[in-house]
């Protein structure tokens, strides 16, 4: 699955979101994938997520793959939205 978000929050992808985005990320079995301008990386990773530096008025996609790979396009599509952290496209 594949799902694209608008970055909406004035401070972007900053560390506190960032982090709990990962820990949801890392409660799933399936593969789950950031890509912001052209440059992707496991979303379980704190470190490969901090590195793009993600801010406000940016793009970014999240692929879902694997058995539970609704469910956690799901959930983190709901965490993105009630955390203010972005939009879907």
């Amino acid at each position: 699955m594949i799902q694209r978000f608008y970055i909406t929050s004035k401070y972007g992808l900053h560390a506190r979101p960032a982090t709990k985005l990962v820990n949801l990320a890392m409660k799933f079995e399936g593969e789950i994938t950031l890509t912001w301008e052209n440059k992707s990386i496991n979303l379980k990773s704190i470190m490969g997520l901090m590195s793009l530096g993600i801010y406000n008025g940016q793009e970014i996609e999240i692929t879902t793959s694997g058995k539970d790979e609704l469910d956690s396009m799901n959930q983190i599509t709901d965490f993105i939205i009630q955390e203010k952290i972005g939009r879907k496209i």
